[in-house]
C-alpha cells in the first residue's frame, strides 16, 4: 500500500503475511508494543479484503465505561436508558459487509466479552434493551498490547472468545529492531507537516544518526 511505509525486511516480510491473510475471512489478532503500527496493518487487511469497499469502523475498547461502550458497539432502542429517546444502530451494524476493528480488546470488560463471542458464534446482535436480533456480516480483527494468553491464565480474558479472534495471530515489532523502516517513516511524517508545494526538508546527517541510535521505547508515536 503506498500510503503506508514498509522498508525494512522484516517489515516487509510481515506486509507479505497480511496481505495473505486479508484473503481469508479469518478473524485476526494483531499482538505488539503501542505505537508498532497495528491499526495500519488493520487497514492492510481491511484494503487488501473483498470487503475493501465496505466501511472500516475502528472502536478503542479502553476509551469508553462499560454502559457506554455496551450501546455504542451494540446499538440501542428507544428508552433502553435515561435519554434514549430514538434507537440507534451501534457498530457492528454500521460496519454491515465491512471490517470492525477493536483495539486494545484486552480492556474489554467481560460482560462484553460475552456480547461479543454471541456475535462471533451466531452473526447476530441484540441492542441494548430489544428484544430483535439484527444479523451482521462483519469481518472482526482486534489488538492488544498484553500476552493474552497470559490474560487468559489469570480469568481476566474468556478463553473460547480469545480462540475465536486468534484464528491468525500477527505479531508487529518494535521499531528499534526495524531500523530501516526509521528514515522512510521519519520524511514521511515530515512530509505530513509541510505545506502543499514545499518540499521536505533535508534530514541532516547529525539528525539521521541520532534518529538511527535512539532505541524508541515509544516507537512511531515518539518518533512522531
Amino acid at each position: 500500500p503506498k500510503s503506508y511505509v514498509f522498508a525494512d525486511p522484516a517489515s516487509r516480510k510481515l506486509l507479505a503475511l497480511t496481505e495473505r491473510v486479508a484473503g481469508a475471512e479469518v478473524a485476526v489478532l494483531l499482538n505488539g508494543s503501542t505505537g508498532t503500527g497495528k491499526e495500519v496493518l488493520a487497514k492492510v487487511i481491511h484494503e487488501a479484503s473483498s470487503r475493501h469497499s465496505g466501511p472500516f469502523i475502528a472502536f478503542n475498547c479502553a476509551a469508553l465505561p462499560e454502559s457506554l461502550a455496551e450501546g455504542m458497539l451494540f446499538g440501542h432502542e428507544k428508552g433502553s436508558f435515561t435519554g434514549a429517546s430514538s434507537s440507534k444502530p451501534g457498530l457492528f451494524e454500521q460496519a454491515q459487509n465491512g471490517t470492525i476493528f477493536l483495539d486494545e480488546i484486552g480492556e474489554m470488560p467481560m460482560q462484553l466479552q460475552v456480547k461479543l463471542l454471541r456475535i462471533l458464534q451466531e452473526r447476530k446482535v441484540t441492542p441494548v434493551g430489544g428484544q430483535r436480533d439484527i444479523e451482521v456480516n462483519v469481518r472482526v480483527l482486534a489488538t492488544s498490547n498484553r500476552d493474552m494468553a497470559h490474560e487468559v491464565n489469570q480469568s481476566r480474558f474468556r478463553e473460547d472468545l480469545y480462540y475465536r479472534l486468534n484464528v491468525f495471530p500477527l505479531q508487529t515489532r518494535n521499531l528499534s529492531s526495524r531500523k530501516d523502516d526509521i528514515l522512510p517513516i521519519s520524511i514521511k511524517i515530515l512530509a505530513k507537516h509541510i505545506q502543499e508545494g514545499k518540499s521536505v526538508p533535508f534530514i541532516t546527517s547529525e539528525a539521521r544518526e541520532l534518529l538511527l541510535n535512539h532505541n524508541w521505547p515509544g516507537n512511531v508515536r515518539e518518533l512522531r
